[in-house]
């Protein structure tokens, strides 16, 4: 313990002034987003490729839930993400984008509304924002990223962080190895979740049938911000 107090470095005093910088991304995120009506937050891979066919499947949705009224919101980048603007963009409505300072993979893609796009340094900023303003959830085959964001989702559901609403996995051939995963070894085999935990979600393949999911939940509930 002596070596340690040695060798710790306490820290800079700018590390405070921090504080203000991430005051200044939620500012700007919660300024940006209040006023842009109910949004679906779409997530997936950055790096799928444009004849992939989940790539047009996330056009073709997010095209459909503008007509709907819906705006979309997603990470910014490209793969899912851009195909998600694209078909916010060509429905013609809101397309935002929540940027990410990264040193590989994220550039804003050219689908986004130039007034709805916002840069975050801090990923738990940017999370906030997706959580924040997002009426449901479609989550698309991705990476580490993805797998972060939809777990996060279903933790604060679970947890009554935020109100219960949809949660939709889109892909079964893509997600159903981790859901065979969730069940027979972390439900049944070490029990470190209940049964209850998987109705937080759903596994859907038909972009109507998201739709009708999206839609007639909002039949029973009210449109807000979810804290």
């Amino acid at each position: 313990m002596n070596e340690f107090k040695k060798t710790w470095k306490k820290p800079k005093n700018q590390n405070t002034w921090s504080v203000f910088k991430i005051m200044s991304e939620f500012v700007e995120g919660f300024e940006k987003l209040s006023n842009i009506g109910p949004c679906i937050s779409i997530f997936g891979s950055a790096r799928t490729k444009k004849t992939n066919p989940y790539y047009k499947d996330a056009t073709l949705l997010s095209k459909k839930l503008t007509k709907k009224g819906y705006g979309i919101i997603t990470g910014g980048g490209p793969g899912i993400m851009e195909a998600a603007n694209k078909g916010a963009k060509e429905g013609g409505g809101a397309s935002v984008g929540l940027n990410i300072e990264l040193p590989f993979e994220q550039t804003p893609n050219q689908y986004i509304d130039y007034e709805k796009s916002i840069d975050f340094n801090y990923f738990f900023v940017r999370k906030v924002m997706f959580v924040k303003y997002a009426q449901a959830f479609v989550i698309l085959p991705g990476g580490v990223g993805t797998l972060d964001e939809l777990f996060e989702t279903i933790t604060l559901i679970q947890t009554e962080k935020i109100q219960n609403i949809p949660i939709i996995l889109y892909g079964s051939e893509y997600w159903k190895g981790l859901l065979d995963w969730l069940k027979t070894t972390v439900l049944e085999k070490e029990k470190c979740i209940s049964q209850a935990d998987f109705d937080n979600f759903m596994l859907l393949d038909d972009i109507d049938e998201v739709i009708n999911v999206i839609d007639d939940f909002y039949k029973e509930s009210k449109f807000s911000p979810n804290f």
